[in-house]
Parts: C-alpha cells; sequence; structure tokens
C-alpha cells in the first residue's frame, strides 16, 4: 500500500513539474480548428508515385491532429500547403571489390510553403531543402529496389513529420 501511494505522489509531482517548466507536446495543437488545403506537388523526378506517397504521408500526420482537418478543396480553407519535387538522386557512397556499390544514398530535393489564406500570410517556406538517407545494395536488382524504397519512404516520413511539426509550432505563436 506504502508503494502504491509513493507511486501516486511521484506521478502528481512529475506533473506539476513537467506543466509548470512550461513544455509543451510539440505534436500537439489546441488553438482554433484550421481546414488544410493540400495541393498536389509537381513532380519532376522519374518517380511517378512519389507526389502521390508524399500527399498520402502529410494527410496521415495531419490527421494525428484534432483541431486541423485536410480538405479537398480551396474552397472554405483557412490553410494551404504547397510543394514541388525537384529532384531526386543515387549516388553511390562506398564500393567494394571489383568496384562494385555496396551502399547508396538516395538525395530527394523539396521545396514547399505554408499560407494562412484568411490573412494572406507566410507562415512557413522553404526554398530548397534535401534529404538523404542510404542504403545496402542487395544480391538483386528487386532487392535494391526494396531497399530504395524503404529508404525513400523513411524520407517521406521525416519530411511530412517535419512539416507538421513546423506547421503545428507556426500555428501556436
Amino acid at each position: 500500500m506504502k508503494t502504491r501511494n509513493y507511486l501516486i505522489l511521484f506521478a502528481v509531482l512529475t506533473g506539476l513539474i513537467v506543466s509548470s517548466c512550461g513544455y509543451r507536446n510539440p505534436y500537439v495543437y489546441s488553438g482554433p480548428d484550421k481546414n488544410l488545403y493540400i495541393t498536389n506537388w509537381p513532380n519532376r523526378t522519374n518517380d511517378l508515385l512519389l507526389d502521390a506517397k508524399i500527399y498520402q504521408k502529410l494527410v496521415s500526420w495531419f490527421q494525428k491532429s484534432g483541431s486541423i482537418k485536410v480538405v479537398g478543396e480551396k474552397k472554405g480553407a483557412h490553410l494551404i500547403l504547397g510543394g514541388e519535387i525537384m529532384s531526386i538522386d543515387l549516388p553511390s557512397l562506398s564500393y567494394g571489390s571489383g568496384n562494385d556499390a555496396t551502399e547508396v544514398r538516395v538525395l530527394l530535393t523539396v521545396r514547399y510553403v505554408l499560407k494562412d489564406i484568411e490573412n494572406n500570410k507566410v507562415l512557413l517556406e522553404v526554398g530548397r531543402e534535401t534529404w538523404t538517407q542510404e542504403y545496402k545494395v542487395g544480391a538483386s536488382s528487386s532487392e535494391n529496389s526494396d531497399n530504395e524504397k524503404e529508404a525513400l519512404d523513411i524520407i517521406i516520413d521525416d519530411l511530412s513529420e517535419k512539416i507538421y511539426i513546423n506547421t503545428l509550432n507556426k500555428l501556436s505563436q
């Protein structure tokens, strides 16, 4: 019984300390409800589904917020998020015996802008940003394709998370 009381006291004190020090969860936006329209990003690469993957991942991240709703058309939106997929590159990083590549890096370059439509204010603008992720070269072309896809999926998730968090931070200011 004594241990239980100490655990409850510890939990309460921890909660008070965390709340009093100004800690704010960066994944939570508790301001007024906002409608967000995400444009189709022009895709300047040869990966035909890359724009759809980024769109889906952005929607997935913004669904975590109860106060931001992704809408299908610009009319009625408070915010608009637009971007462009500028390039994708796959340079080799390391070579093994026989001068064969053993590791490759995916380089994805994008740009994006978040605008508050109501007051015509740019909240977030990134003119050029390159994301990287390495992967090992496999024994077959299908394994290489799977490894490249996995590396690109990591980049897309990280990019979408960053845009989501930066959006929440800008709206909370």
